[in-house]
């Protein structure tokens, strides 16, 4: 699933594609506003983005979908 994060003062968002369900992304942002910590993403390739909660303007969430393969996939 794809995920854009919003940084205050940033004119562009970070991007991460990801694996982890929508609840689990979630569950990370909610715990990292609580403890004014780091929401620690990590993308399908085993990459680790940390951004500080406290510079977070919006977190978006796709959807949770398998990719389609073949000609029928559209």
């Amino acid at each position: 699933m794809e995920i854009k994060v919003g940084i205050q003062h940033i004119g562009r968002e970070v991007t991460v594609e990801s694996e982890a369900t929508a609840d689990d992304v979630r569950a990370e942002l909610e715990k990292a506003v609580a403890d004014d910590g780091l929401l620690t993403l990590r993308d399908a390739r085993g990459r680790t983005v940390l951004v500080p909660a406290s510079k977070i303007a919006y977190l978006e969430v796709g959807e949770e979908t398998t990719r389609r393969v073949g000609f029928g996939a559209g």
